[in-house]
This record gives structure tokens, C-alpha cells and sequence, in this order.
């Protein structure tokens, strides 16, 4: 068998009995945080010019509602990430997008989910060790749409594999021009989104995919993966839930800046009438992956005339708002508040300085890299580190590979302790410190008991109702006809 057929025999005929009620309990959040992220953007500016050019997100024609939902939930970086990648956008999306079309009670509409996310997630942890992870590793959707749809269709695993095949064709590169210097990053799942569902129609007609797509030597892993894991597409199918690596953003941006912003928000307890003229340096001392994306993003902040993408990414605008504001929200990323002369003048003196104890932590954690550095194995995680560092990450890389352990049986332990503390330097002489190990909504101990809560939080904040929220606590539960105006409501 191939990657794809093994893996299409496995999730086509996976149901909701099959899944772990903990698991469940994630995607029922999932569900809960992506309609919140599409609510948030359907309040600003970014999203309703997507509404203006592609119609809203309930409209009749699914395939075309799926893309529109994947552009809204990606605009403003307030998506969830899992081991590995944010595949929500497609996991969760397409079943919303389709849940009326095909009749898909409760119980389907998180079987799909669940099935999606697994397969999304898988592939894109085969793939973790190469030049895209985060939100650019975007052929997560190329798996996650024809799964979600195809799950919810109850099509034989021969079409997913046909779909996938051909889905997975010719795979999105992002360039870092247009993802963080435009606005050209809603198009980032959406057009992977609807290449995965144009693949599902072709399928069905009897176009047929190349089988052996992701491990042959002239496929996928090939050109997406430095350090190629084949074996994680497949590894402990039923056994190792990647839906119960969810970690849920609770403030819109990247989430290597949670830690930090974490902190802020816990410090401007501690100074709430903070002026920015009272300090004078705000030093954040993270890991390398938290530095690596503010270096990437401070080419292109500009103030106010900075893109949405560039300021999710912005340390020093997401720390300075939530020092002053003791929070950090949608509305905070356009007029009136982002125009806000003192927010600006405080982000200037935000600094990023590089923590060694921080970055081994994070690198070792399950998310974003340890599970794929303990699937890798010593040699390959010490080869593919320096290869990220060059000779000067040698002897961290000897260490790390020296640390780590067999990949894991299953992920009921997962952690993202990605990491970050902050200091506050006041002009007279007092320093305010906190820190942050694992930040609020990523997965860890607290995450797996505080996720229904912070994501029902989120929903409300972004103007859901509570009715909402608590039938998606049951969601398992309704009907077809509950939940077709459920989801109206959810996104009215």
C-alpha cells in the first residue's frame, strides 16, 4: 500500500465511535474557535473586502462558501495550529461549507472534521522538516479538503487517493513578499482550499491521481521536506490523535508572540494607567523561532500603513497594545486603535533579545518541531538543525539531538512550550518581569482542561451568541435541520 491508500483506508472508515470523547471535546473547540476567527473578520476591514469580492460565507454554492470561510478565518491570524500545521482552515471549513448541501447531522459534521484534521495534519508532519511550516505550509489544504468532503460524502478511499493524488499535484510556495507585505494572504488556504475540491470533482468523474504522490522520488516529500518523514503520514493511525495537539489562539497574530503577549497582558495588571513615555525599554526574551518571525516582519511594519499580516507578526505592536490596553483584540488591527500615536511610539521600544534555555525548550516541545525531531531520529534532527543555523547552531544541535526521545505513542501529553519572558524598564529605575512557559490556549496541562472555555471566550468576544456556543457544546447531539440553522446563526 501507499501513503495515500493506507491512509484513505483508515479515515474513510473512521466514525465518531472510533474517536476518543477527549478527542472529540477538541473538535467541537476546533469548530467553536474557527467560527469565532470568521466572525472576527467579517468585523473588519480585511474581511469584509473578501465578503465584497467573493460573496459571504453562507452562500448556496459550498465549494465557494469553503474558500470564502478559508480567506476570513486566515485574514486575521486567528486561526489554531495542531501538530503539524494550521489545517482547520480546510478540516473544519469544508464541513461547515457543506454541512447543508449534504444533510450532515452533528455526528458527521465532527466525524468529517476529525477525519480532515488527522489526514491534514499527518502530511504536513511528514513535511515539517523543510522550507514551509506555520501558515505557508499550505498543502495541508490539499489534503484536508478532499478529506473533510469526502468524509462527510462517505466516498470509497480509491477517490481520496485519486483525489489526493491530483490535489497534491502542483503544490502553493509562498513567497514572503506577498504573505506578510499584502494582502495576498487570505488567498494563502483558500486557493489550496478550492484546488482540494476541484480535485474531489475530478475524482468523482474518474480522473485519476498518482497513488505513490507523496513518497516517490520525484513526488511531494521530494520538493517539500529537507529531512523526509514518510513514516508520520501513517504512524499509530488511531493511536496518535494529532486533533488532541490543538493549541487555540486566543489573540490574533502569530502564535510564537502568545508568550510575550501573555506576559503583557499580566503586566499591565501591575501598571494600568502605563504611559509610553514612563518606559524606556521593553526587552522580550524568547526563542529563536519567536526572533526569526519579528526579523521577518520588521522589513515590512510601516505604522498604520502596515499590512494586517506584517502586524500579526510584529512583536513590538502586539506587546506595545497589550501593555497599555491589557489585551489584544481584531479591532486592534485598524482605525481608529491602530492609528494610535502612543501604541507606536511604545513599539519602538520593543526589543527581541534571543534566549538559548527558552529555544531548547520550544524546540523540544511536541509543537512546532520536537515530534518531527524525535521522528527524525538524532542524526537526521542534528543534520536538518544545522542546516537551519549554520556552524553555529553545531553544538546546540549535538545537545538537542542528544535529548531526544522516541516519538511518542500517542499525544494525550502534548505540549507547545514555546516560551518568553518580558521586562518593562521604566524611566525611574523599576523593572517589571513576567514570564510564560507554555502561553494561555496552547496545548499543555491547562490547555487540555481550559480549551472549551477559552474558545467559547473567543466566540463571544467576536459577537456569537451564547445559544451558539452551548449547542456546539453539544454539538454531537443535532440534528441535520439543528445544525444547518445553527451555522446560519453562528455566522449571521
Amino acid at each position: 500500500m501507499t501513503l495515500t491508500e493506507e491512509l484513505a483506508a483508515w479515515a474513510s472508515t473512521m466514525t465518531l465511535d472510533d474517536v476518543p470523547d477527549r478527542v472529540v471535546a477538541y473538535a467541537r473547540s476546533q469548530v467553536l474557535s474557527q467560527l469565532a476567527a470568521a466572525r472576527a473578520s467579517l468585523d473588519h476591514p480585511l474581511g469584509q473586502k473578501v465578503v465584497t469580492a467573493f460573496g459571504a460565507p453562507t452562500q448556496p454554492d459550498p465549494h465557494r462558501a469553503a474558500t470564502v470561510l478559508a480567506s476570513l478565518t486566515m485574514a486575521l491570524d486567528y486561526d489554531d495550529t495542531v501538530y503539524a500545521g494550521h489545517v482547520t482552515h480546510s478540516s473544519v471549513n469544508v464541513p461547515l461549507a457543506y454541512a447543508a448541501p449534504l444533510g450532515l447531522d452533528g455526528r458527521s459534521l465532527l466525524a468529517a472534521v476529525v477525519a480532515a484534521g488527522e489526514c491534514a495534519a499527518r502530511v504536513t508532519a511528514s513535511a515539517t522538516l523543510g522550507p514551509h511550516r506555520g501558515q505557508t505550509a499550505a498543502h495541508a489544504h490539499l489534503v484536508g479538503a478532499p478529506a473533510a468532503r469526502l468524509h462527510a460524502e462517505q466516498a470509497p478511499p480509491e477517490t481520496w487517493v485519486n483525489a489526493w493524488g491530483l490535489a497534491l499535484a502542483a503544490p502553493p510556495w509562498s513567497a514572503h513578499r506577498a504573505f506578510l507585505g499584502s494582502d495576498a494572504k487570505v488567498f494563502t488556504a483558500s486557493v489550496p482550499v478550492g484546488t482540494g475540491l476541484d480535485a474531489c470533482d475530478a475524482a468523482i468523474a474518474g480522473l485519476r491521481g498518482a497513488s505513490d504522490i507523496l513518497e516517490h522520488p520525484e513526488g511531494f516529500l521530494t520538493h517539500f521536506a529537507t529531512e523526509p518523514l514518510p513514516e508520520a503520514a501513517v504512524a499509530g493511525l488511531g493511536e496518535r490523535w494529532h486533533t488532541e495537539t490543538t493549541s487555540f489562539k486566543v489573540y490574533p497574530g502569530c502564535a510564537y508572540l502568545d508568550p510575550a503577549i501573555d506576559c503583557a497582558v499580566s503586566l499591565h495588571r501591575h501598571l494600568p494607567a502605563l504611559r509610553a513615555e514612563e518606559v524606556r525599554e521593553v526587552i522580550v526574551h524568547a526563542g529563536i523561532l519567536t526572533l526569526a518571525v519579528d526579523l521577518r516582519a520588521a522589513a515590512y511594519v510601516n505604522g498604520s500603513d502596515s499590512s494586517v499580516a506584517a502586524l500579526n507578526f510584529s512583536m513590538g505592536y502586539s506587546v506595545a497594545t497589550a501593555l497599555l490596553t491589557g489585551g489584544l483584540t481584531h479591532r486592534d488591527f485598524c482605525a481608529p486603535r491602530l492609528e494610535n500615536p502612543e501604541r507606536w511610539d511604545l513599539a519602538t521600544k520593543v526589543r527581541v533579545d534571543h534566549d538559548d534555555d527558552i529555544t531548547r525548550r520550544s524546540l523540544l516541545a511536541t509543537a512546532p518541531l520536537g515530534e518531527a525531531l524525535r521522528q527524525a531520529g538524532p542524526e537526521r534532527a542534528r543534520a536538518w538543525l544545522v542546516s537551519q543555523g549554520g556552524e553555529a547552531a553545531e553544538e546546540l544541535a549535538a545537545e538537542l539531538a542528544a535529548e531526544l526521545e522516541p516519538p511518542a505513542l500517542d499525544f494525550s501529553d502534548a505540549d507547545k512550550a514555546i516560551g518568553g519572558r518580558v521586562e518593562v524598564h521604566l524611566h525611574d529605575g523599576r523593572v517589571l518581569e513576567e514570564s510564560c512557559e507554555i502561553p494561555i490556549g496552547a496545548v499543555g496541562p491547562a490547555g487540555r482542561v481550559d480549551h472549551p472555555r477559552l474558545t467559547r471566550e473567543k466566540f463571544l468576544a467576536c459577537g456569537g451568541s451564547v445559544s451558539v456556543a452551548d449547542a456546539i457544546a453539544h454539538l454531537e447531539d443535532l440534528s441535520t435541520d439543528d445544525v444547518t440553522g445553527l451555522l446560519a446563526v453562528a455566522l449571521s
